[in-house]
């Protein structure tokens, strides 16, 4: 039975990497894998579990990929010709009731040097070591608004800009990437928590907190292993079995910390979240651009969503390949067109054609999918009245648990705070998303259906297969307060040679 089990266990891993790289939302789809800086990697939704903020839920969207600590000289700004978007829906009907929309804007200081007599231009994006917000080292300040937009994101009610509750001003400094250890002192951290800001929200009246920066890319998973011929065992240690290969990577981060009471509505306590990016459905390439920042193209027309990202690893691993930029460039109304991918997913029809003998679901529709990806799960997140769609889901009125007390295993580890019921940094979702594909809830709902998904463990043989990347993180890998998320590792970083290998 165990050797049958590792059998399945490496044909999952093998079809979802046919589908697509387990890196949750990075390089998911043919145009974002081209456009980086508008590519959603990873969504986090949950309640603040730092002390006192408990009655906040912090709601972190992770974009530009793969990011080498050692970008220079440009580093990783975000794209100020696209508008990145968080929305929520706090009803059920999946449809937005709010979204907030940043944009940004990159402004050069041309800092120059007396060279021979003559004023000219650095070529680097600082001067000197920098402290502070917008010193004089910078040469490129990034600044960003956000914008509150209550209803439909293009015609409902634009309610405001977010507002520096000191001083009421609507633009904020984005802190300038980790170059290295020298340009700040040993104290990046400190440089960049300087740019945690205590923010107004039009019609609300507890004070919200943002965040937008670099930090240390959070997701964790064996991707080199698994693209070597999955190159690991599926059914080994669920802890330090492999190396997690994003330990050396950054990404750029937007963080919200939002009142619950700011966020929910009537007495739903539920509420459901996804990011999106867009871009001008126009652009014209100037063939000789205007000296400065971003003249080499000029942008115009309505917007074109082009990224979205709800529950991680939907577009990965379940969208067939010709419709993952169609999925991108959808809302979640329309998730009807999507939903074959789901009722009748390839995966375990692909597990089942490479493996005849290994017991893959057997009862279609499969409503157990349905309910992890598209409603929430009865009793825990459904909303209820909710309209089937894709997005992450969070149950407010379920307490937060302290970091120290996580189950990384979620729902499926007793910890009800946990993912699926939202997501945290630490929670295992590579681990989670595999089992409840081959029907992990098809087990946990028990003889009488206590979770209503349809399905009993005889439909499932297989669902209860402790199936693993041998890669996993705790809380004490992350911070415990907001933003969550790890500085990014600097520039300067020079990390050690694999086992095995001299260096010169």
């Amino acid at each position: 039975m165990k050797q049958h089990l590792g059998r399945l266990g490496a044909a999952v891993l093998l079809v979802g990497t046919a589908m697509g790289a387990f890196a949750s939302s990075h390089r998911e789809a043919p145009f974002t894998s081209f456009q980086r800086h508008i590519d959603g990697t990873d969504l986090y939704m949950f309640r603040s579990y730092e002390p006192g903020r408990e009655g906040f839920v912090t709601v972190i969207a992770n974009y530009i990929p793969f990011q080498d600590p050692q970008g220079g000289p440009n580093f990783y700004m975000f794209d100020p010709n696209a508008l990145y978007e968080i929305h929520i829906d706090n009803n059920g009907d999946a449809k937005e009731d709010l979204s907030f929309q940043f944009r940004f804007t990159n402004t050069p200081k041309d800092t120059a040097l007396n060279v021979g007599g003559k004023a000219v231009k650095i070529p680097l994006i600082n001067s000197n070591t920098i402290s502070g917000v917008n010193p004089a080292s910078l040469n490129v300040r990034e600044t960003y608004t956000v914008d509150l937009v209550r209803g439909d994101r293009r015609s409902g009610t634009r309610a405001g800009k977010l507002t520096n509750a000191a001083g009421g001003a609507d633009t904020f400094d984005k802190p300038v990437d980790n170059i290295g250890e020298k340009t700040f002192s040993n104290n990046y951290a400190g440089y960049a928590n300087q740019h945690i800001y205590n923010v107004n929200v039009p019609g609300c009246g507890t004070p919200a907190r943002v965040f937008v920066g670099q930090r240390k890319e959070p997701f964790f998973i064996a991707v080199g292993k698994t693209f070597d011929l999955i190159n690991l065992n599926p059914l080994g240690p669920e802890v330090g079995g492999n190396n997690n290969d994003l330990e050396a990577k950054n990404v750029s981060t937007i963080a919200m910390e939002l009142p619950i009471a700011c966020l929910t509505a009537g007495n739903e306590p539920v509420i459901g979240a996804y990011t999106t990016a867009s871009v001008r459905q126009g652009r014209l390439i100037d063939g000789s651009p205007a000296t400065g920042l971003n003249k080499a193209s000029r942008e115009g027309g309505p917007w074109a969503q082009v990224s979205r990202l709800g529950m991680p690893l939907v577009n990965e691993v379940v969208i067939g390949m010709t419709d993952k930029d169609k999925f991108n460039a959808s809302r979640p109304t329309g998730d009807a067109q999507f939903l074959d991918y789901v009722t009748n997913p390839t995966l375990p029809a692909l597990i089942q054609t490479l493996y005849p003998s290994a017991p893959a679901p057997t009862k279609f529709p499969r409503t157990d999918l349905v309910a992890a990806f598209l409603t929430g799960i009865q009793g825990l997140n459904k909303p209820a009245n909710v309209v089937p769609s894709e997005m992450l889901r969070l149950n407010t009125s379920i307490a937060p648990t302290a970091a120290g007390a996580q189950n990384v295993m979620g729902v499926a580890g007793g910890d009800n705070a946990g993912f699926p019921n939202g997501r945290r940094p630490a929670d295992d979702v590579v681990d989670i998303e595999l089992r409840v594909a081959m029907g992990a809830l098809c087990h946990l709902t028990g003889p009488t259906d206590t979770l209503q998904v349809g399905c009993a463990a005889a439909d499932a043989p297989a669902g209860n297969a402790a199936i693993t990347d041998g890669v996993r993180k705790t809380p004490a890998d992350y911070a415990t307060t907001f933003p969550y998320l790890r500085a990014p590792i600097p520039g300067n970083f020079n990390p050690p040679a694999p086992a095995g290998v001299t260096t010169p």
